[in-house]
């Protein structure tokens, strides 16, 4: 069972994150925190998987109240809801030790998906961010095609082979040849290599 905390200063907002992941199997929001404040102290006393935090709240802001609970609590993932997509908010969440970045225009199924990556150990950016931070990469002076964006996208996701092939209904070789002509446009010698690439681009690692 994921244990999660959601933060935010709107109740209707809030109420709306519950609902949505009362729809999900495994998952059970512990409590609800109406400041940063609050949720850096419910944190600590109900030590739940993940937490959900809105970026901007008045007495102690998203960036803040994560940076105070990954440094207390490594254990503890945060995934960031923001209305912002630029770039500069996305990086200092990312630097506060945040696992995602979902925008709060996006779908619910991107929030869901969030949910689901960070349980696992793994990242999730909305799909608007991912682009970004593709778009002003240091590889981006080589051009991918959209697929190879796509799988790129996954991998930084840490999804692998098999993963990606079942998720875009591909056969792992189909997705093996994109990974290859992936590494030869963009340089990288080999999968690890890739690996840690793709990580720089959605730059979500531990604390």
């Amino acid at each position: 069972m994921t244990r999660i905390l959601i933060a935010d200063d709107h109740t209707l907002f809030r109420a709306g994150v519950v609902k949505l992941l009362q729809g999900l199997a495994d998952v059970q929001v512990v409590a609800e925190a109406a400041s940063g404040r609050e949720a850096v102290k419910l944190a600590g006393e109900l030590h739940p998987d993940i937490v959900i935090m809105d970026l901007q709240m008045e007495d102690l802001n998203g960036l803040q109240a994560t940076a105070q609970i990954r440094a207390s609590f490594t254990d503890i993932r945060v995934i960031i809801l923001s209305m912002h997509a630029n770039e500069e908010y996305v990086h200092e969440a990312l630097a506060a030790g945040a696992k995602a970045y979902v925008l709060k225009r996006a779908t619910p199924d991107e929030l869901k998906l969030a949910v689901e990556a960070v349980a696992r150990g793994g990242t999730y950016l909305s799909a608007a961010i991912s682009q970004q931070v593709l778009e002003h990469s240091a590889g981006q002076a080589v051009h991918l095609t959209p697929r190879q964006k796509q799988i790129l996208h996954l991998i930084s996701q840490g999804r692998n082979v098999k993963q990606i092939a079942v998720e875009l209904a591909l056969s792992v070789k189909t997705v093996e040849s994109h990974r290859a002509e992936i590494m030869q446009r963009l340089g990288i010698p080999n999968a690890a290599a890739l690996i840690r690439y793709a990580a720089r681009l959605a730059p979500l690692s531990d604390k």
